[in-house]
């Protein structure tokens, strides 16, 4: 039976509909038609995924701006340094960086504090305290009223407590602390409301680039913030940084607000040809789901607890590296702030191009039928975990050879972008309506290697020493490939029973009626 909505549910295969337009399966068992695929270059789906690009990369620049600058904030990484000279420096200086004794000296009035490392984990991890908290009722609501407004206000919000670091920091490192956890409480709401857009935007077969693109801007917020923060402490003074993210956040909020919609049957400046395309390839997954939900099957699902138990093992990695590399490249390989920042941030430059091209790829996989989406989701997972955990632990075995640590950690990162079409966009494989409640859940348990990740890295490097730092890489890697070996596993890319719609439990009904009646 042909539904209005260009979904058949439950025929039997063909490779025409009664209209005579073809028909492809997807991984529930549901035949779509294949109609003609509007333009991609300026799109309304492709610019919203480009405004996400950019706001994501505004959304990194205020998490990681700290680690850059705690260097400059501290007036020495350790107010009580260790007798013992080779405690103190692990590995050389870098040739050709001589014997500077204080590297990272402000300009003229700009404070120093004297936070020991187990202080400078603290606050490090203090911004995952509040973003733990807002996840889930983020992907709730955003699902229930649409995430435009949410996404906004958690952006600008975060950017305008972002201004008030320099303030919060002369109070003192406990209101510091504080801060740090609001700006988490305000930017928890991001991520689950583009989950929840793009359950409403996003055409099963072009998911995995559109997604991609618009998440992969954190890993380009990050590849910018990081060095850009370690010029202006040293041109203008860490504050400036605050100052200067904080204000790009407020500026890309007025676009935000001008521009999207939470809908692509609201949208303004849309095509009826794009409009049209889009909602019949989603079909009623595409709307809100109400204010009921099927918590205590989503409870007893597998293929969520998949989700959630690799995306906690992934966090511990990429939340170490995120907040700790610029303290290892200061401690440890002893480069200068403007060294430390561009190092830093070198490895998501590879993450955020790798990232792009897998999703156009895995969509393609897809769209050729090459594999199942269960398989794509699987595979990326496995290529970005696998090789990704090998770098990590080789940067144990290369000793102080700057050169090839800075590779290795590279490389890690670079090939960890793999993993963006796979296992992080799976919530709007297995249930597309409910996909922002569901990254709530996820990104609420994956945050919690965000508040440890730091303390543990604080706790294991207090005393600056290369075995310190080879526990952090050796668990780093085993945590991360542990939960892609869960993954692959029990996780799925097909759409689970508690996620069909009643319209298409009539409609399956009704083909079920229609085939024993004839």
């Amino acid at each position: 039976m042909q539904r209005p909505n260009g979904y058949s549910i439950n025929s039997a295969p063909s490779e025409e509909s009664e209209d005579g337009e073809p028909l492809i399966e997807n991984d529930a068992g549901v035949f779509v038609v294949i109609v003609a695929v509007p333009p991609r270059c300026c799109s309304a789906r492709f610019n919203l995924a480009f405004l996400m690009f950019l706001g994501f990369s505004v959304v990194y620049g205020l998490r990681v701006n700290l680690s850059v600058a705690m260097v400059a904030m501290v007036n020495t990484t350790d107010p009580r340094p260790a007798q013992n000279s080779s405690v103190i420096r692990a590995c050389p200086l870098p040739a050709g960086s001589g014997n500077t004794s204080n590297p990272f000296l402000q300009p003229e009035g700009i404070p120093q504090y004297p936070w020991d490392s187990e202080t400078q984990g603290w606050l490090l991890g203090a911004f995952f305290f509040g973003y733990l908290c807002t996840q889930i009722p983020g992907g709730y609501l955003s699902g229930h009223y649409g995430g435009s407004i949410f996404l906004g206000l958690g952006v600008l919000g975060t950017a305008a407590l972002t201004l008030l670091t320099p303030l919060a920091t002369r109070m003192g490192s406990y209101w510091l602390f504080a801060l740090r956890a609001l700006e988490g409480f305000g930017e928890g709401v991001t991520y689950p409301s583009m989950m929840s857009m793009w359950a409403r935007w996003a055409p099963p077969m072009e998911r995995s680039r559109l997604m991609t693109l618009s998440g992969c801007g954190g890993n380009f917020g990050a590849f910018v913030a990081l060095p850009l923060t370690g010029y202006i402490c040293q041109t203008l003074g860490w504050p400036a940084v605050f100052y200067l993210c904080g204000g790009a956040g407020c500026l890309w909020a007025v676009f935000w607000f001008i521009f999207v919609s939470d809908d692509p049957r609201t949208h303004r400046r849309i095509s009826k040809e794009e409009r049209d395309y889009i909602i019949n390839s989603i079909g009623s997954q595409g709307t809100g789901h109400g204010w009921s939900l099927p918590l205590l099957p989503m409870l007893l699902s597998v293929p969520l607890w998949a989700i959630i138990v690799t995306q906690m093992c992934s966090n511990f990695s990429y939340y170490t590296l995120l907040t700790s590399l610029p303290t290892y490249m200061d401690n440890i390989l002893h480069f200068d702030l403007k060294s430390n920042g561009f190092l830093s941030a070198l490895p998501y430059l590879g993450a955020w191009l790798f990232s792009m091209l897998s999703g156009v790829v895995a969509d393609s996989l897809i769209e050729r039928k090459v594999f199942s989406t269960t398989v794509v989701r699987k595979l990326f997972t496995l290529v970005g975990v696998l090789p990704s955990a090998v770098f990590l632990v080789a940067v144990n075995y290369v000793g102080c050879s700057h050169i090839l640590t800075v590779t290795f950690l590279t490389l890690s990162t670079t090939i960890g972008g793999v993993t963006a079409p796979g296992v992080y966009i799976n919530h709007i494989d297995i249930a597309p309506r409910y996909a922002g409640f569901l990254l709530g859940i996820t990104n609420t348990f994956g945050t919690i290697p965000g508040v440890l990740a730091p303390i543990v890295t604080g706790y294991f490097t207090e005393d600056h020493t290369l075995a310190g730092w080879s526990k952090v890489f050796w668990l780093a890697a085993g945590v991360n490939v542990f939960g892609a070996l869960v993954y692959t596993i029990f996780g799925s890319g097909k759409l689970q029973p508690w996620a069909v719609t009643g319209e298409e439990r009539a409609e399956d009904e009704k083909d079920r009626s229609g085939s024993i009646s004839t």
